[in-house]
C-alpha cells in the first residue's frame, strides 16, 4: 500500500467500532426513508398495466412449474409460445425470479405479492448498497444523501412503477455492492473484500446478463482509475523515465491482481448461467426483438426530456414529446442533476483520491447521458456492446450511480470522512435533512403505482390467462432459430385446450397419428419431461410432440413403465415451419421418456460454478484456520 492510502485504511479500521456506536441512527434513517418508495406496493391489488408486471408474474408462474418437479435451476419454460416451450432461463438471468419463488414457495405469498415484495426488497438493498459504498470513504452524511438520491432518482422509480422491470430493478440494487466491493478490493486488498466482489458480481450476472454487460466497462474503468492512482503515489507520472516504465507497468498489474481475482471468481460462480447463455443463445431467434419498433435510434432521448416534468405510464413512443403524450418519462431528476452540477465546485477544491473519484463520476455521468441522445447515433451503429442495451434510454440506469455519488459528495467534509479526528453528532445535520427532503419531495409526484384489476387477457393467474396474454400482447412468444419466423405460431391446439378449461395431459400431436400404425398415450407429464406408453404396429414409428426442438431434449426407451432406461431413442427435428420434436420408437409395445437435460456446455458451467464455490469455501476455511492458529 502507498504511504497516503495505508494510514487512512488503518485509521478507518481503528475507528470502525466507534463509528458503529456513534453512527447507528444513519442506516436506520436510510431504511425508514425508503418507506415512501415502498408504500405504493402496499396498496391493495396489483399494477397489472405496468409494462412488465404481467411478465414478472408469469415468469414466476413458469419457474414454480419447474420447482414443482424438483428443478430449482430450470432452463426451459414449458408454456411459453402457446405451449411449444422456450429455453427462457438459458438466456435470461433467473435470480430475481428465484427470489420471488422463495417467497411464494416457503412463505406462501401469492404470485403478485411475491413480485411486489421482490421490488420492495430491491429498494431496501439499493439504499443499503449505496450507503455502504459512500460510508466507506465519504462519511455518514454523504452516504445518507447518496442513498436517498439513488432510491428516488426518477429513472429508478420508472423501473419500479412504470416499466415494472423486476430483473433490472434487482440488478440496480446489486450494482452499488459491486462497486463497493471493487473499491475495497483494490484499495484495501483482503480475502473478505475479494470474495464480496465475487459474490456481488456473480449475483449481478445471474440477475441480468444485459445489465452486467453494459455495466462492466464502467466497473473496469473505475478499478483502473483506482489502480492508476495507487501506482502514481509510488511512482509519479511526472518522474516517469525509460528505466521506470516497465517497473511501473509491473506495479499496475500487481495492484490489479486482487480485483481481477474477485471478478474471475464471480465469473466462476455464475458460469452455470453465463456459459450456456454465451454458447446457446445463438439457437434462439433474436431477430424478432430487433428492427421495427425495437430499432434503437427510434428511442433516443431528446435533451429536454431529461428535465421534463411530464410523467406517463405508457410505453416508449418514438419522438420528442412522448411523455406529454402519456409515454415514458426519461427525466434524471432536476434536484439530483443540480446537486451533481454543484459537485463541480467540491471537486475543484478536493485533493487526492477524492478528487479523482469525483472527476471520474462526472465524466461517466456525461458519457452515459450522451449515449442516450441523438448525437450518439454513430456509436450505436458502429461500436460493440453499446447496441446490446437495445434502447438508448436504458443507459440512464448507469447515470443513477454517478448522480447519487456526486450528490452525496456535497456533504463530504474533513470532519465527517472516515479516519478524521472530529466526531460528528449521531443525528443527521440540518443541511443533510434539508437536502434529503428536497430529493424526496422532488420525486414525490412520481411515487405512484397504477393499480388495476387484471383483464381476462392478464389474469387471474392460470395457464388459460397466460395463453390469452401471449396472444393479445404477442409477448413471451420467442422461438428457436429453426422455426420459420414467417410462420411462427400465433396460437396452438394446446392453448385452445387451456383456454377451454381442459386438463392437458400430453403434448403429443395426435392429429398426425394413425391408429392403424401406432397408439400412444402419456403416462406422466411435467415441466421438463413426458413419459409415454406406445404400441408401434408393423415397424418403427414416429411420435411428434408439440414442443420446439432445442439442444438438451433427449428420448429414451424404458424397460417398463417405471423401469430403468434401456437405450437412447433416435430423435429428430421436424422438417416443417415449427421444427418440433420427433421421436422414433421401435416396433411393438414399449415405454419411452422424453426429457430436457443438460447439454455438455451446461454441465461444464455447473462444474465450474461448483468448483469455484468449493475453492472459495476452502480459501475461507484456510483463512479461519490460520487466524485461529
Amino acid at each position: 500500500m502507498t504511504h497516503e492510502i495505508a494510514p487512512q485504511a488503518l485509521e478507518e479500521t481503528r475507528t470502525e467500532a466507534a463509528d458503529q456506536r456513534h453512527g447507528w441512527p444513519y442506516p436506520i434513517f436510510v431504511l425508514l426513508l425508503c418507506l415512501f418508495a415502498i408504500a405504493p406496493y402496499l396498496e391493495p391489488g396489483y399494477f397489472w398495466s405496468a409494462h412488465d408486471a404481467r411478465h414478472d408474474v408469469y415468469f414466476l408462474f413458469e419457474y414454480d412449474r419447474a420447482v414443482q418437479d424438483g428443478i430449482w435451476f430450470p432452463r426451459w419454460g414449458p408454456d411459453f409460445t402457446f405451449g411449444y416451450g422456450y429455453p427462457f432461463w438459458v438466456v435470461y438471468g433467473p435470480l430475481s425470479t428465484f427470489i420471488g419463488e422463495l417467497l411464494h414457495h416457503f412463505l406462501r405469498l401469492g404470485w403478485e405479492a411475491s413480485v411486489e415484495t421482490v421490488f420492495a426488497l430491491s429498494i431496501l438493498a439499493s439504499a443499503i448498497g449505496v450507503y455502504g459504498f459512500m460510508r466507506s470513504w465519504a462519511g455518514r452524511r454523504a452516504a445518507l444523501l447518496a442513498a436517498v438520491v439513488y432510491v428516488y432518482v426518477p429513472y429508478h422509480l420508472l423501473d419500479l412503477y412504470v416499466r415494472a422491470a423486476l430483473a433490472e430493478s434487482v440488478a440496480l440494487a446489486i450494482i452499488p455492492f459491486v462497486m463497493w466491493a471493487a473499491r475495497e478490493t483494490t484499495l484495501r486488498p483482503r480475502l473478505s473484500a475479494a470474495m464480496g466482489l465475487a459474490v456481488a458480481y456473480a449475483a449481478l450476472m445471474l440477475t441480468s446478463n444485459l445489465v452486467t454487460l453494459i455495466f462492466t466497462p464502467l466497473l473496469a474503468l473505475y478499478i483502473a482509475a483506482l489502480i492508476l492512482y495507487q501506482t502514481n503515489q509510488e511512482q509519479p507520472w511526472r518522474a516517469l523515465s525509460k528505466e521506470s516504465f516497465f517497473p511501473l507497468i509491473a506495479q499496475f498489474l500487481r495492484l490489479g491482481i486482487p480485483p481481477a481475482t474477485g471478478l474471475l471468481l464471480g465469473l466462476g460462480l455464475s458460469a452455470i448461467f453465463w456459459l450456456p447463455a454465451l454458447v446457446e443463445s445463438k439457437y434462439v431467434n433474436q431477430a424478432q426483438w430487433y428492427g421495427g419498433y425495437y430499432s434503437p435510434l427510434q428511442h433516443v432521448v431528446y435533451l429536454h426530456q431529461l428535465f421534463s416534468p411530464y410523467w406517463g405510464f405508457g410505453i416508449s413512443i418514438p419522438g420528442p414529446d412522448e411523455a406529454a403524450q402519456g409515454g415514458m418519462s426519461y427525466q434524471i431528476g432536476a434536484i439530483p442533476f443540480v446537486l451533481a452540477v454543484l459537485s463541480l465546485l467540491v471537486a475543484a477544491r478536493a485533493r487526492g483520491l477524492l478528487k479523482l473519484e469525483m472527476r471520474l463520476f462526472q465524466v461517466v455521468l456525461v458519457g452515459v447521458i450522451l449515449l442516450t441522445l441523438p448525437i450518439s447515433a454513430w456509436a450505436w451503429n458502429h461500436l460493440p456492446i453499446i447496441p446490446y442495451a437495445q434502447f438508448p434510454w436504458r443507459y440512464l440506469m448507469l447515470a443513477m450511480f454517478p448522480l447519487a455519488v456526486l450528490s452525496g459528495s456535497l456533504l463530504v467534509s474533513e470532519g465527517d470522512r472516515p479516519g478524521a479526528q472530529a466526531r460528528w453528532s449521531a443525528l443527521p445535520s440540518l443541511e443533510t435533512l434539508v437536502l434529503v427532503a428536497l430529493v424526496i419531495l422532488g420525486s414525490y409526484p412520481y411515487l405512484d403505482v397504477q393499480v388495476h384489476e387484471p383483464t381476462p387477457e392478464q389474469g387471474p393467474v392460470s395457464l388459460a390467462a397466460l395463453m390469452r396474454f401471449q396472444r393479445s400482447a404477442d409477448e413471451m412468444t420467442g422461438v428457436t432459430i429453426w422455426v420459420d419466423p414467417e410462420q411462427r405460431p400465433h396460437w396452438s391446439p394446446l392453448a385452445e385446450a387451456f383456454v377451454n378449461g381442459q386438463d392437458v395431459q400430453s403434448k403429443i400431436d395426435y392429429s398426425i397419428i394413425s391408429e392403424d400404425t401406432i397408439l400412444a398415450g402419456t403416462l406422466d407429464i411435467g415441466s421438463h419431461h413426458e413419459k409415454v406408453g406406445f404400441r408401434a404396429i408393423g415397424g418403427e414409428r414416429q411420435i411428434r410432440f408439440n414442443i420446439f426442438w432445442f439442444p438438451g431434449w433427449k428420448a429414451y426407451l424404458l424397460e417398463s413403465e417405471d423401469g430403468p432406461i434401456v437405450r437412447e431413442l433416435p430423435m429428430t427435428r421436424e422438417d416443417g415451419p415449427l421444427a418440433r420434436i420427433v421421436v422414433t420408437v421401435p416396433e411393438g409395445d414399449g415405454y419411452m421418456l422424453l426429457r430436457f437435460e443438460d447439454t455438455p456446455i451446461r454441465r461444464v458451467g455447473k462444474t465450474i460454478s461448483l468448483a469455484t464455490t468449493v475453492l472459495m469455501a476452502g480459501m475461507w476455511a484456510g483463512r479461519w484456520w490460520l487466524l485461529r492458529g
